[in-house]
């Protein structure tokens, strides 16, 4: 009976590593809908609702900026902006009420002149913002990269953060992330240049999704267990 009793916990325990693996979405933009809203210049562009849950995207410049949706990695449409310069940035707007363990994934590329060293920064209910981690590297796309299109996702593009070391994330009720433009230097190791462009797509916003299975599993187990004691 002990052995099948460790062997029941183990395979319990496997099921829950497999479940934790799996994400409930808060909140994601893949600019198919508001696609036709992504046009025209200006410093800023938005809101832009998400195309999945409740939120809104953004994006300022210091100078006027040309705005448009590409193709994505792997999806008709992307968020592009051209004419970067330091401090710039995207910016995606939600609410995290009800939810801890924030984790968030993107993709994004740049142009072989378009910016290439950005900094994940985040605000909660209109705080200033901070800097989560280091500077990260955004790159071109171009050979010989495999370059954007409608039709084939590219995992190269895609950065992904666990944030849910940061408990003032948790049950807020607006959180601000923004993807800033930290450097000139380019996406191709030169000088950002005036024609050069950035552009994300597939923002996520999302938590460990609840194990309820496992729960309810491992309360069956809980209850075979008693069974056989009582036998």
């Amino acid at each position: 009976m002990k052995k099948s009793v460790v062997c029941l916990f183990a395979a319990f325990a496997a099921f829950a590593t497999i479940q934790s693996s799996n994400a409930q979405v808060i909140a994601d933009w893949t600019f198919e809908t508001t696609s036709n809203s992504i046009t025209g210049s200006g410093l800023s562009l938005g809101p832009l609702a998400a195309d999945i849950g409740s939120g809104s995207a953004s994006g300022t410049h210091a100078s006027s900026t040309t705005w448009s949706h590409p193709a994505g990695n792997g999806s008709p449409s992307s968020f592009s902006a051209t004419i970067w310069a330091v401090g710039d940035y995207f910016q995606f707007n939600v609410s995290t009420l009800g939810f801890s363990g924030i984790q968030l994934s993107f993709d994004q590329t740049s142009s072989n002149t378009g910016p290439g060293i950005f900094g994940l920064f985040y605000s909660v209910n209109g705080g200033s913002y901070t800097q989560f981690g280091v500077n990260y590297n955004v790159l071109p796309n171009a050979a010989p990269n495999p370059t954007w299109n409608i039709n084939t996702y590219n995992s190269i593009y895609t950065s992904t953060f666990d944030l849910s070391s940061i408990t003032a994330l948790n049950n807020a009720a607006s959180v601000s992330f923004r993807l800033v433009d930290m450097s000139t230097t380019s996406a191709n190791g030169g000088t950002v240049a005036v024609g050069g462009t950035d552009r994300v797509d597939n923002f996520v916003v999302s938590v460990p999704e609840p194990s309820t299975l496992v729960l309810a599993g491992l309360g069956g187990a809980a209850s075979l267990l008693a069974f056989r004691r009582r036998r």
